[in-house]
């Protein structure tokens, strides 16, 4: 007749982006947020189960290693304007060990949890894309978060446009969550068959 309260998300960590090697190898196991930005539609399932098994050959670019060297700098400045620490934390969602997400950044409230998703952009923003929504959206789930400050850095030709990066934020969405879910579970069917 009662449900219980939700575990503390600090007894949901599964691995510490730290340990890499660690951090790969539990991710590998379960549904992360990366994957659930792909999860567009139940045809995307296919796909994302395809690069979980055998793999991406995917490794980085100049865009990517851009991006892991501006998120700590980005990060810091989050910390002091908004003062939401950066994680390195990958956590499980209460009540489900296979729903993973590592958020950029976390802070405890009298509201609640927040998080932070950071992003660096070569390409201008007039909404937040639909795929790091869903990832947002995951993330929040995971967490058991109510919203996420969304910071986005843009650059041309790798160097920073703007005294600051933009910010946005965007609230839970159960429905969203609830479809993402559905997904998820069917990607974890596909790769447990």
């Amino acid at each position: 007749m009662w449900t219980d309260p939700p575990r503390d998300h600090r007894t949901r960590i599964v691995a510490r982006s730290t340990d890499r090697v660690e951090w790969l190898r539990a991710r590998s196991r379960g549904v992360t947020a990366t994957d659930v930005a792909r999860l567009s539609s139940s045809r995307a399932v296919t796909a994302v189960a395809r690069d979980k098994v055998l793999g991406s050959s995917f490794t980085g670019n100049a865009y990517t290693d851009h991006g892991r060297a501006r998120e700590p700098e980005i990060a810091r400045w989050v910390r002091s304007v908004y003062g939401i620490l950066p994680s390195l934390d990958l956590y499980h969602a209460d009540g489900n060990p296979l729903h993973l997400a590592t958020p950029d950044g976390i802070r405890v409230t009298e509201r609640g949890i927040e998080l932070a998703e950071i992003k660096t952009t070569a390409k201008p923003w007039h909404s937040i894309p639909r795929s790091y929504l869903r990832q947002v959206w995951w993330q929040q789930y995971v967490l058991g978060a109510e919203r996420t400050l969304v910071v986005w850095e843009e650059h041309r030709d790798f160097v920073p446009i703007g005294d600051e990066p933009r910010v946005r934020w965007v609230d839970r969405d159960d429905n969203e969550i609830h479809q993402l879910i559905g997904l998820a579970d069917a990607l974890l069917a596909f790769l447990h068959r």
